[in-house]
């Protein structure tokens, strides 16, 4: 018997930054009209080597920071409602984990990112993935990072 359950999974990066709720309101809305999960991926980054004990309570605090981006986001997700989540934490450097992550759920089929306002441009994460697009192995969707709520769920 086939497993008949929809299994697919929109990868949106988690931080601080105020575009991060376009790409996190995108993917929700798209979920909630045609299926599948959000995953909510954290990454952060390795406290460099300061001191025996140091680094465990440098990363202890990243960790907690992580964890209390994505309540935030999963308070989001609430609001929106019936929208499936997974989180994921991982330690490195963002674009190396976020791969590996793709790499190791197959179910992973679209990442959204969502382009910052800033006048210097996307941001790192999408100006990395935009030029490495051709070699990923799942589509980039990229939100402006302008798009109001009533914008994004017209498109969805």
């Amino acid at each position: 018997m086939y497993d008949t359950e929809y299994r697919r999974k929109f990868l949106v990066v988690i931080d601080e930054t105020p575009e991060c709720d376009r790409a996190l309101t995108f993917a929700a809305f798209r979920v909630k009209r045609t299926g599948g999960t959000v995953v909510l991926m954290s990454v952060v980054q390795k406290p460099e080597f300061i001191g025996l004990g140091v680094e465990d309570v440098l990363r202890a605090e990243a960790v907690e920071e992580a964890e209390r981006n994505l309540d935030a986001r999963l308070a989001r997700l609430k609001e929106i409602g019936d929208v499936k989540v997974e989180s994921v934490i991982r330690e490195g450097e963002g674009p190396e984990q976020i791969e590996t992550v793709i790499g190791q759920d197959r179910d992973i089929a679209i990442l959204v990112l969502a382009a910052s306002t800033s006048a210097d441009g996307p941001g790192p994460l999408v100006m990395h993935f935009a030029s490495r697009a051709n070699a990923l192995p799942i589509p980039l969707t990229v939100v402006p990072g302008r798009m109001s709520d009533e914008e994004i769920i017209a498109i969805c």
